[in-house]
């Protein structure tokens, strides 16, 4: 059995804290995965932020509600489901995702959630597991899953290098450059051939 394990932000939408450094002015904020490779120093950097300017998880998602998925992408993921089981392996938040995933036609997903104080104050997060990308690809391989995992961020890496095939995708160059070794597309035909030529084999 073949399973295709995708990257959320910016494989299949935009990514959510840029949006959301776009809507409040907050340049701080456009440090994403593909830029800072250690999540926790990230997430608490973006967490201090938060508070500095009382942002509430409210605001976070009234951005997010206007978000839609990348071009394409909904199509994408209809083709590719068609042809095997699809998981998205992300690291954004259950708080997060939801009307997102309604725009995708509600693939399954495996993310994080966030600690929420009464206020709506974002106080922390609570990872699903450590690497759990990565250890989710381990565990379908376990049942004798053939995985296919595809990311544009440093997060991503573990993943692509533990499933039997992998790909960056809209990867920036600095990680496509460090990471020859890993196929790099730019449009979802061409991540669709690679999932050809992984279900055929």
């Amino acid at each position: 059995m073949h399973v295709v394990c995708l990257d959320l932000e910016g494989v299949l939408v935009p990514e959510i804290w840029i949006e959301f450094s776009k809507a409040t002015g907050l340049s701080e904020l456009m440090i994403t995965t593909r830029d800072e490779p250690d999540y926790d120093k990230l997430m608490k950097y973006r967490l201090d932020i938060l508070d500095k300017n009382n942002l509430k998880l409210a605001d976070i998602q009234r951005v997010i509600g206007r978000m839609e998925p990348l071009e394409g992408a909904r199509s994408f993921i209809n083709t590719t489901k068609s042809l095997c089981q699809v998981i998205i392996l992300s690291d954004t938040f259950s708080e997060f995702a939801k009307p997102l995933m309604e725009k995708l036609g509600y693939p399954t997903l495996f993310c994080n959630s966030l600690v929420i104080e009464p206020s709506g104050r974002v106080a922390g997060y609570t990872l699903r597991q450590k690497d759990g990308k990565k250890k989710a690809v381990e565990a379908l391989q376990s049942l004798n899953m053939k995985v296919m995992a595809a990311g544009d961020s440093y997060n991503d890496l573990t993943m692509i290098h533990t499933a039997n095939t992998g790909a960056l995708f809209h990867a920036p160059s600095s990680i496509k450059t460090a990471h020859p070794e890993i196929p790099a597309y730019e449009s979802y035909g061409e991540l669709l051939e690679h999932i050809g030529v992984f279900l055929q084999n």
